[in-house]
């Protein structure tokens, strides 16, 4: 199964994320090794997992090897691609999809990364933060497009802003993609709700499950959240 048929299909579509520190450098993992989220993330039902491979949060390619030994979930990798040959080594590190972000990358390189992706079989997982690249996504049909609400100019240290994926979505939906998502800055489980709500096919949560005492008591809070009465989101 695609990356994107597994999120589009999961009655709970959050992709969790193996990310070791965060934008300030505080370690997100400890005292919990890789195999015990994995197997947590597993345990809480997540259709897909992302693996922060940047050096930025921590990460890196061997990283992305350990989770693809341990699960056979679709695997995202988060990192800043901008060549063909990184989008090779994703193919062999075991992954299934792969960042790009649209602020880092020339329309001219953004389409060539995004043919060779879909060549290798990986799926495109192209981040946009404003209405112009959401425009500018090539192939959006066969990608999927996701609003980051957080800013890589800041390196992400700022609080993330969910107006952004709420304001984004008509433009993300008019791409043409099967699938939006709203990525990062997203830790409660009532907002969470509410993005689901909006009409995102998926969202994207690392800060806020592994800073949670455990990712299926953070999801049991979610579908709580989904089953309230018509109306009762806006009053959580």
């Amino acid at each position: 199964m695609t990356f994107t048929d597994a999120l589009l299909s999961a009655p709970r579509p959050v992709i969790m994320e193996v990310k070791r520190r965060d934008a300030d450098g505080t370690d997100l993992m400890w005292p919990r090794t890789v195999p015990e989220v994995v197997a947590a993330y597993e345990e809480a039902g997540a259709p897909c997992v992302s693996v922060v491979t940047g050096r930025w949060f921590g990460g890196s390619e061997e990283l992305l090897r350990e989770v693809a030994a341990l699960t056979r979930l679709p695997l995202l990798r988060k990192d800043f691609v901008t060549s063909r040959r990184q989008l090779e080594r994703t193919r062999e590190l075991g992954a299934s999809a792969v960042l790009l972000t649209v602020k880092l990358l020339p329309a001219g390189v953004l389409a060539r990364l995004v043919d060779h992706a879909l060549d290798l079989g990986l799926t495109p997982f192209v981040e946009v933060a404003d209405a112009a690249e959401a425009a500018a996504v090539p192939r959006a049909a066969q990608c999927v497009v996701a609003v980051n609400n957080k800013d890589i100019a800041t390196r992400e240290r700022l609080p993330g802003d969910l107006d952004r994926s709420a304001a984004l979505l008509p433009a993300v939906r008019a791409t043409g993609t099967r699938c939006a998502v709203s990525a990062s800055g997203i830790a409660d489980p009532a907002d969470a709700a509410r993005l689901l709500e909006a009409g995102f096919q998926g969202l994207l949560i690392g800060t806020g499950l592994l800073r949670a005492p455990h990712p299926g008591h953070w999801c049991a809070a979610l579908d709580a959240a989904r089953r309230a009465p018509a109306g009762a989101l806006n009053a959580l």
